[in-house]
């Protein structure tokens, strides 16, 4: 107890501290979106699809190497013929991330139970310094 008492401000910066790294993990659970590495390690080891829901003109200033374009107002219709396969891991970006996160309730919709959101999407993706290809 005296312990406590007498080194109570070391032991408040080690809890502060460790809610600091804990808040990441807690915010990206509840989020149901991935990050720039982690989407790059879906695509190299379960062969993650990419799907840019921007608009045509967007995609073509520049895209994810591989990604294909649906964008979001036709995902409904199009994502069907660009994905056949419904059981891959189905990576959906965009600019920032915010339609691609409304694309996930769309595409789960559809029956891709293993959609994700790209955390910050193509900006997100530009940061950490993975390539991009200009159509």
């Amino acid at each position: 107890m005296k312990f406590i008492v007498d080194n109570w401000m070391l032991i408040l910066i080690a809890l502060s501290s460790g809610g600091m790294l804990a808040w990441p993990l807690l915010r990206g659970a509840t989020s149901g979106s991935l990050t720039a590495q982690g989407a790059v390690q879906l695509i190299n080891r379960e062969r993650a699809v990419v799907v840019d829901v921007r608009e045509p003109e967007e995609f073509a200033s520049g895209h994810m190497i591989g990604a294909r374009n649906v964008p979001l107002n036709q995902l409904e219709t199009k994502l069907a013929g660009a994905v056949k396969n419904k059981t891959v891991p189905l990576l959906l970006v965009c600019a920032t991330g915010t339609r691609a996160q409304r694309a996930v309730g769309i595409a789960k919709k559809l029956g891709y139970e293993q959609a994700q959101a790209v955390a910050g999407g193509l900006k997100s993706w530009k940061e950490a310094n993975l390539p991009v290809e200009k159509a």
